[in-house]
């Protein structure tokens, strides 16, 4: 077996973006959005070019015109839309620019924070993503990977000297999520939803998947500096050092390496300029010149951040579409049956986007983003989710309305055979109900039946009226 070799590589830029999912209460977005604005965000529209430049650092420019261009009109409409309103997705952004400290294995790194976008969705999920920018002249490739290994993970589930401690402004957060929701945006902690975590025993915030933050990133080597496979594999894997400050690659077969080094790399513009990804990172590679690499860092600020950013909403909507689906309580609460078939319908016909780029690069790297989050396996779980709701659906309104019939058919002959002929007389006009006093057994079972017949009759319709006003609201 051959072992990889590890070799230590110069830098000149490091961009990542860092992204956190998280559940939203229901119907909370028009205060959250208050709480944004009120904390220094912006809300983002393509049609205001002077935020070009205003979140990605010196430099850097994401143009919107070709931004609106790379994506199909359908998508557009829903990531740049001209009206924020719950069913796009909504961006609120806000400019940094600090710096601070993060400790670890007894040594301090200065990394700079540019800025953060706060994303409200569908389907009462949001996103965090923060851009950071690393000091390279201070740096080798293995401390940069080591660096984004240990501030993706927001809680800190390791060994005391592995553990992550940053410091701004003379204060310490030991745990990144303290970081972003302590300093970075302390107001939003309030709207995140946490009812799935009452069979928890260690987790505190709503994560869907585990502990660790999306990574979306691009690494410049120095110029005509080759680009190994073990450099993708480490980079996807986000593989730093060891605990005696070494390289460390968390595989020791290079043979297995290779092959997940040819499956996962989109390789247009290589040798010189590689795309590695995976599930939870989207990383490129690049040894070429200062000029090309800022071109390549305004594609990673703005297209494929969007098309990452597309494919983790869907990935994480199906999740938390079959989640809701194990919860059902199939034979008690068909409410929120009619519900999961109302948002796996909205979710095929409006969100969920077979293409969204209008050029080949664009559809060949969203296609395998997709490939690679299994979204394509998780949405046909849900198709045939959908399917089986119906056939109980079916099943179900069917049985209801052969018990009804046969209720309704049974008070029918009854009042309308025995008790018309029986009571009714005694009905019309100003009723004297000492006469009642007489009655037979049977003449009581007749009237009987006839209030019971108009009682359920008006339950029946009261019900009918309320369904039908829930299902307008909900259309609204």
């Amino acid at each position: 077996m051959i072992r990889p070799i590890l070799e230590e590589k110069s830098l000149k830029v490091a961009l990542f973006q860092f992204m956190f999912p998280f559940s939203l209460h229901a119907d909370c977005q028009e205060e959250m959005k208050q709480q944004l604005e009120k904390d220094g965000f912006i809300p983002f529209a393509l049609g205001n070019l002077e935020l070009e430049t205003a979140f990605y650092g010196e430099g850097y420019k994401v143009s919107h015109l070709n931004l609106e261009r790379y994506y199909l009109p359908f998508t557009n409409s829903v990531i740049f839309p001209h009206k924020l309103t719950e069913d796009v997705f909504q961006r609120y952004s806000k400019r940094l620019e600090f710096d601070c400290e993060l400790h670890m294995n007894g040594d301090a790194y200065t990394i700079r924070i540019h800025s953060l976008d706060v994303w409200l969705c569908p389907f009462d999920l949001g996103f965090i993503n923060i851009r950071v920018e690393l000091p390279c002249e201070e740096l080798n490739y293995s401390q940069a990977l080591e660096i984004v290994n240990r501030f993706r993970v927001l809680q800190n589930m390791k060994d005391e000297n592995e553990q992550l401690r940053i410091v701004k402004d003379q204060k310490d957060y030991d745990e990144v999520e303290d970081f972003i929701f302590e300093m970075l945006v302390p107001g939003i902690l309030t709207f995140l939803d946490k009812s799935n975590l009452q069979d928890s025993y260690f987790e505190k915030l709503p994560y869907f998947e585990d502990e660790r933050m999306y990574v979306l990133g691009m690494v410049s080597f120095t110029d005509g500096c080759e680009i190994s496979p073990v450099d993708l594999y480490r980079g996807s894997r986000a593989d730093g050092l060891d605990q005696q400050g070494n390289p460390y690659t968390s595989s020791s077969n290079m043979d297995y390496i290779q092959r997940y080094v040819g499956a996962h790399t989109y390789d247009r513009w290589g040798p010189d300029t590689l795309y590695v990804m995976e599930e939870t990172s989207f990383v490129c590679l690049t040894n070429q010149s200062a000029e090309i690499t800022t071109a390549i860092g305004n594609h990673i600020y703005g297209a494929y951040y969007y098309g990452v950013l597309i494919n983790l909403f869907n990935r994480i909507v199906l999740l938390k579409l079959s989640n809701r689906y194990s919860h059902v309580q199939l034979d008690q609460n068909q409410d929120e049956i009619d519900d999961l078939i109302r948002s796996i319908t909205i979710f095929s016909a409006r969100y969920y986007f077979l293409e969204v780029a209008s050029q080949p690069q664009g559809k060949e790297i969203f296609l395998q983003l997709r490939n690679h989050m299994g979204i394509d396996g998780l949405f046909a779980e849900v198709k045939k989710t959908l399917a089986d709701l119906y056939k109980y659906q079916e099943n179900f309104t069917a049985k209801r309305s052969n018990y009804l019939l046969m209720i309704l058919t049974i008070y029918t002959v009854i009042s309308g055979i025995y008790g018309m002929n029986q009571v009714i007389e005694d009905l019309k006009g100003p009723i004297d109900w000492s006469k009642m006093k007489e009655y037979s057994v049977f003449e009581y079972i007749a009237m009987g039946v006839t209030f019971s017949g108009m009682t359920i009759a008006l339950a029946l319709g009261i019900t009918t009226l309320r369904r039908l006003i829930k299902e307008i609201r909900k259309r609204r």
